[in-house]
């Protein structure tokens, strides 16, 4: 006990221990299985052979799953864009609001969360639905449409839930970037006669990009792995590669094949986010 009184070292490596062996028991020994396996067959009631094969890589990119995965990303990227545009402003809103007014908007933007995802999720398909969602129902009702409109079973369903899901979660990360910005460099920039344009392009644009940068990597790797939505709002039409992956370890009991598919979308998702930080930190130092 003394020699660790006397050695703040020894102190340190002993804090880590508990983190670092739940990390490893939990996050790692699953993903090291999720790889052994993608390398296996599957048995021939389900589960694995352990013969090693590299058939189940081949697999993922046959064009059948391949273009689902394509999919897959092009509605992450459009899920991020939008909800990108959309929390933004609603951010810059919230955090150069008056301080009594800002835990008000911020309660009403976390009120989402008190209700599970699930529920949030179909209440949208009661809203969504061709023939007897409220959206429908009401515009043939009110005469402003003679046929339903196909908001159900589409892309566009999907994306309306993502962004609907993950909103609040991009706005979050903003806003704590736009709220510690030191309102002295908007000062600054006016007085040397920047218009509120450029004051936002050279100063708060280029400080809030770190907030920017973690909403957007909220919102775009549970987009892109999404079962749910895809699931519920995609009404069995229009699947995303989550659904394939819980398809293939549920349905089809093919976990080798669920596993190769799970370890290419972790390596794309690594790919995308490197990718989207280089950029992001390249458009930092030209602004």
């Amino acid at each position: 006990m003394e020699r660790l009184r006397r050695n703040p070292e020894l102190q340190a490596w002993l804090l880590l221990a508990a983190p670092v062996i739940f990390l490893l028991i939990f996050f790692m020994a699953p993903l090291l299985i999720v790889f052994i396996y993608s390398f296996l067959e599957r048995g021939k009631y389900g589960g694995v052979e352990w013969v090693f094969t590299l058939e189940n890589i081949r697999r993922v990119f046959d064009p059948l799953y391949f273009r689902t995965f394509l999919r897959s990303f092009n509605i992450a990227i459009i899920t991020t864009l939008i909800t990108l545009i959309l929390g933004y402003p609603l951010a810059y809103f919230i955090a150069n609001s008056p301080p009594h007014r800002r835990s008000a908007l911020l309660f009403a933007l976390m009120i989402p969360f008190w209700t599970n995802f699930l529920i949030r999720t179909y209440a949208w398909l009661t809203l969504l639905r061709t023939h007897t969602g409220l959206i429908n129902v009401s515009l043939m009702n009110w005469g402003i449409i003679e046929k339903p409109l196909p908001l159900f079973g589409n892309d566009f369903a999907i994306i309306l839930g993502l962004v609907y899901g993950w909103l609040p979660v991009m706005v979050l990360p903003i806003y704590a970037a736009l709220e510690r910005l030191d309102k002295s460099l908007l000062e600054a920039a006016r007085d040397l006669y920047a218009s509120n344009f450029h004051a936002f392009r050279r100063v708060t644009w280029p400080l809030s990009i770190p907030g920017v940068v973690a909403g957007s990597m909220l919102v775009f790797i549970p987009s892109l792995g999404a079962f749910v939505t895809p699931a519920i709002l995609g009404g069995g039409k229009s699947l995303m590669i989550g659904n394939i992956i819980s398809n293939q370890f549920l349905g089809a009991h093919d976990w080798p094949f669920g596993s190769a598919l799970s370890m290419v979308m972790m390596i794309a998702m690594l790919i995308a986010t490197v990718i989207y930080f280089r950029w992001t930190v390249k458009s930092e130092a030209l602004a």
